[in-house]
């Protein structure tokens, strides 16, 4: 009887606290759909629920993290659920530190607008910019947040930010180092002792970097291993801070070992793949020196890119030194592990929402059905990059299995045309207004047209060109281009119109060749108020000539290349008809590098030389002789200014430049990142050039030739209507009569 009373009791309880439910309304919900909502519920409308059911549905709500407050009533069957939403943050300012610098915002604070208000994420990013300060090598950094509530309902979230102190390193102690120059040290290691005038460019300023301390032991230890130094152990640095002043001291304990000789290189094949010796001829590491571990690394990539060229995609190239202590040597072997031949099954592009398909895939050196080359894939990327339609591109290899791989192609389209009014002020050119329509990839078919309209006060231009760099996707490439043109030069003025025709192949990968014709009739114009110049030197004439070249490019992008080098050398014959009879010779070089490595952010290095010559074998025109200064030879003096000279006493500084028949150039450059998310670098840069003429072409009025020089600095923009150079110049070797310039700009132009 009492069991049943229990039982009875309890049915009635749990009856007492059940409810039938008739429908289910949602008020004060934004940021869910109801229909999203009524999915999340464990129940229906018509069926019998109790106050856990309820309890639970609430916490699930509660866990999308939208939510301040939620509770519930009920009426006659009417389940309502009431929200008090979050408020959204419309405003987030970061004042004290990189206030500019969006990216701090996406990668530090990780917080957008249109996000709902959290005090724990909040809390997140003001630790993150606390540690992103310390990585600095700032210590004692403060962060506060101000919330102001708006009119709207929303939040303005605001993190002042001050900045802590930054730790100067004083002095860097090394005990136990014997073997090499403690000084050798700074070449590799980020943390660095403060030297004299540190603040100036090129010093070391002692700033210590907390997040790289931990990795100057291994930078050390390598430069040791480099000069065979097996054994070498390096104690994590110990640094005493004096935070009256912010200074340190950072002391290192080295055991330097001794010297290892290397007494064998062994070759290991898991699988006989290549002959043992074409892998030898490989290897630089000789039997009897030292031991150097840049040399292995880089032999180890030599042998892995000579099996992967043979199909083994996934081969690996594992290192093993067998050290003898007793002797101080060591046997180095090469394990070589190739697995299986790898085909492509298939080649997806990507991102290429203006380009065709077709225009990408015919540069690239791997397609479907076509056996794995590592080199065939880093000459694909190179060969994207030289079309400059992109602004990257990448090759991913995502594995199949064992023997197959799929290429996922990922470019990012980079704008190659438009319809612009522009202006500006050049040093030589004076005002300078342009109307151009040019689109290097219209519709995206790899085809370059160009039709240009061009004015200044000293020379304007009229142009329309045809470009196909791969005639129905072959390797022959055709142009075509009508022209008319008036340029102003120091004395006269030069009327050109003409057209150029004409057909290329490539040969190879970097090789290519073209030959060309062009027709142009030329004409001069004087200063009819100057009755002193002498118009011997300037007859109207015609040109017809053809002109064959080849060029040879390696380089990895068109517009900023980080290595590789350029060669290109032209011949044109003129006299094919015409006027003018001569024989012109153009060569062209340039050479990139990368120097990342070396300096730790991304640096470019540039070499850049011309040499042309021209042979009069009839008439050699005036305006088809070679002038020099300006960029693209010495910047630092006007275009076209410099020229070898002839007495004239009726000029009013007694010479007349009569232009040369050959002339050299050279310059070396150093790119730096200036605005990296605005696409700025900062370029500075030393140009020397020759020009002069022929010991047949002297006369006795010759007056000399022309070595002249100029150094500088400039930006290099890639703004949104093309690249865009501007150079700011001091000349060398400057004389008397010399018209120096310093200011110059460039569009359109590769760096």
């Amino acid at each position: 009887m009492r069991k049943f009373l229990a039982v009875l009791f309890i049915l009635l309880a749990v009856n007492s606290f059940a409810y039938t439910i008739n429908s289910i309304k949602y008020e004060g919900m934004v940021n869910m759909s109801e229909s999203v909502a009524l999915r999340m519920l464990n129940f229906d409308v018509g069926d019998t629920i109790d106050d856990k059911v309820l309890d639970e549905s609430i916490k699930a709500y509660f866990k999308q993290g939208y939510f301040e407050d939620i509770w519930v009533t009920l009426k006659d069957g009417v389940l309502t659920f009431h929200f008090k939403e979050k408020p959204l943050i419309s405003k987030i300012e970061l004042k004290g530190w990189k206030e500019n610098d969006a990216g701090i915002k996406e990668s530090i604070i990780q917080i957008k607008v249109g996000a709902l208000y959290d005090e724990k994420k909040i809390e997140a990013a003001k630790k993150r910019i606390i540690e992103a300060i310390s990585q600095e090598g700032k210590i004692d950094s403060v962060v506060e947040i101000q919330k102001e509530l708006l009119d709207n309902g929303s939040y303005k979230i605001t993190f002042l930010v001050n900045e802590g102190e930054e730790i100067i390193i004083e002095e860097l102690a090394y005990s136990g180092v014997s073997g090499l120059d403690s000084d050798d040290f700074d070449s590799m290691i980020a943390n660095k002792e403060r030297e004299f005038m540190g603040w100036f460019w090129g010093r070391n300023d002692g700033k210590m970097k907390v997040n790289e301390l931990a990795y100057d032991p291994l930078r050390i230890r390598d430069l040791y291993m480099q000069h065979g130094y097996l054994d070498i152990d390096i104690k994590e640095p110990f640094a005493k801070v004096n935070f009256d002043n912010y200074t340190a001291d950072i002391s290192y304990q080295i055991k330097e070992g001794e010297v290892y000789y290397i007494s064998a290189i062994t070759i290991d094949q898991q699988k006989n793949v290549i002959e043992d010796e074409k892998i030898r001829e490989l290897i630089k590491l000789e039997v009897g020196k030292p031991f150097n571990v840049q040399t292995f690394r880089d032999d180890s990539q030599r042998i892995k890119t000579l099996i992967a060229d043979l199909s083994y995609a996934f081969v690996q190239v594992v290192p093993d030194l067998k050290k003898d202590k007793d002797k101080k040597e060591v046997e180095v072997v090469f394990k070589i592990m190739p697995g299986d031949k790898v085909k492509i099954r298939n080649v997806v592009i990507a991102g290429n929402s203006r380009t065709l398909d077709r225009i990408i895939r015919r540069e690239l050196y791997l397609g479907p059905g076509d056996m794995y080359s590592l080199t065939d894939l880093s000459d694909s990327r190179n060969a994207l990059g030289r079309l400059g339609f992109f602004d990257g591109n990448t090759i991913e290899e995502k594995r199949v299995d064992s023997k197959t791989m799929d290429l996922v192609v990922k470019v990012k389209e980079a704008p190659t045309g438009n319809i612009q009014l522009g202006g500006g002020y050049g040093s030589y050119g004076g005002l300078l207004v342009s109307v151009a329509v040019d689109d290097r990839n219209v519709w995206g078919s790899g085809i370059n047209v160009g039709v240009k309209a061009e004015r200044s006060s000293l020379t304007s231009s009229y142009s329309f060109s045809l470009t196909n760099p791969r005639l129905n996707d072959s390797d022959f490439s055709g142009n075509f281009s009508l022209y008319t043109s008036d340029y102003e030069y120091e004395d006269y003025t030069v009327l050109s119109d003409g057209f150029i025709v004409g057909v290329g192949h490539r040969f190879t990968r970097y090789i290519s060749g073209h030959i060309g014709y062009g027709f142009s009739q030329n004409s001069y114009e004087f200063d009819e108020t100057d009755t002193t110049l002498d118009t011997f030197y300037f007859e109207d004439y015609s040109k017809s000539s053809v002109t064959v070249s080849a060029k040879f490019d390696n380089t990895d992008d068109f517009y900023l290349p980080r290595k590789g080098f350029m060669l290109s050398q032209s011949i044109e014959q003129s006299g094919i008809g015409g006027d003018a009879e001569f024989v012109k010779s153009r060569t062209n070089f340039s050479t990139y590098k990368g120097l990342e490595e070396w300096f730790g952010f991304d640096v470019i290095a540039r070499y850049k030389a011309r040499l042309y010559y021209v042979k009069e074998t009839g008439y050699l025109p005036t305006a088809e002789r070679f002038y020099m200064g300006g960029i693209g030879s010495v910047r630092g003096y006007e275009s076209y200014s410099l020229s070898p000279t002839i007495e004239d006493l009726d000029e009013d500084d007694g010479v007349r430049r009569v232009g040369g028949e050959f002339t050299a150039s050279n310059s070396f450059e150093l790119s730096f990142p200036l605005v990296p998310k605005a696409k700025m670098r900062l370029v500075t840069y030393l140009d020397w050039g020759y020009i002069g003429t022929t010991e047949d072409s002297r006369s006795d009025y010759l007056v000399k030739d022309l070595n002249r020089g100029g150094f500088g600095a400039g930006l290099e923009w890639f703004s949104p209507v093309g690249p865009i150079q501007l150079m700011f110049s001091k000349p060398l070797g400057e004389e008397e009569g010399d018209k120096t310039s310093t200011f110059e700009f460039t569009m359109g132009q590769r760096f």
